[in-house]
């Protein structure tokens, strides 16, 4: 069931997708924070919350939210996967820019104008939130943690030349993540966009991700063995298809994070 609650006739610059389950402690904190960010740059910003049929009620609650902001609900009738939910999203998007972040304030909400300012700046079509490049990390994880994730994103590199293919965290052109045929239904859908759309302008901007402090991660052997599977497909898509790849990689510094931050907000009242 989706919904539509808030009248808002203004065509949104951006809009970012939330999937959600079992997030429900949180969500109403996320949207304040993602709105409040946005009316600082002058953003016009929408939410998609697509969520899973959460027992603890974050679909009913969003619902609730929507009534009163520019959102919308897509509810699902179970767990289909954080890929699908991205692309049930994007699929009612109504900006012609569209993004992902996660409900659990891994992703900071203030960093989401600084990546559209960034997209705006370059011309990028994809802007990726980067772990793994020089301002970006992972304080709270464990070794193990780290390892797993830094070795995934290194097996990734020769179909997406980026540093964290498995970003969760990104803005691309709309048109650009339409016209993609969406083949893996795990959660490493910014490497699926990357490797099968694409793009001729990939830009990163880097970001500090923390950890989850509510409910458990999301990280399972299953997921891994997903991410493998989706990785050989991959593989061999670029094989049939080697001029099929990113023509130009930028990457961003904490010094032009903070002036972006500067620039994409509204000048001081006189």
């Amino acid at each position: 069931m989706d919904s539509l609650n808030y009248s808002h006739p203004v065509t949104p610059d951006l809009t970012i997708v939330v999937p959600t389950y079992n997030e429900r402690g949180r969500l109403a904190e996320l949207v304040d924070a993602v709105f409040a960010a946005a009316g600082h740059a002058s953003l016009a910003l929408e939410l998609v919350v697509v969520d899973d049929n959460s027992p603890d009620g974050t679909g009913v609650l969003a619902d609730e939210l929507a009534r009163t902001r520019p959102m919308q609900v897509v509810r699902r009738a179970g767990k289909l996967g954080l890929g699908t939910a991205v692309v049930a999203g994007f699929a009612v998007a109504r900006a012609p820019v569209v993004g992902v972040m996660d409900a659990d304030f891994s992703h900071p909400p203030s960093l989401v104008p600084t990546l559209f300012a960034a997209m705006r700046e370059t011309g990028a079509d994809v802007v990726v939130g980067s772990r793994y490049i020089p301002g970006g990390s992972t304080p709270d994880w464990p070794w193990s943690r780290r390892l797993l994730s830094r070795v995934g994103c290194l097996l990734a590199r020769p179909v997406a030349p980026i540093h964290d293919a498995a970003s969760g965290f990104f803005i691309i052109r709309r048109d650009l993540a339409r016209q993609v045929q969406i083949q893996a239904g795990g959660f490493k859908i910014c490497l699926e966009l990357l490797v099968r759309g694409a793009p001729a302008h990939v830009v990163e901007v880097p970001f500090r991700f923390d950890d989850r402090e509510l409910g458990e991660s999301k990280m399972s052997l299953r997921e891994a063995s997903g991410y493998l599977i989706q990785l050989r497909d991959l593989y061999l898509l670029r094989l049939r298809r080697p001029s099929h790849r990113i023509a130009r990689y930028q990457q961003l510094t904490v010094d032009d994070v903070g002036r972006l931050s500067r620039t994409s907000a509204p000048p001081p009242a006189r």
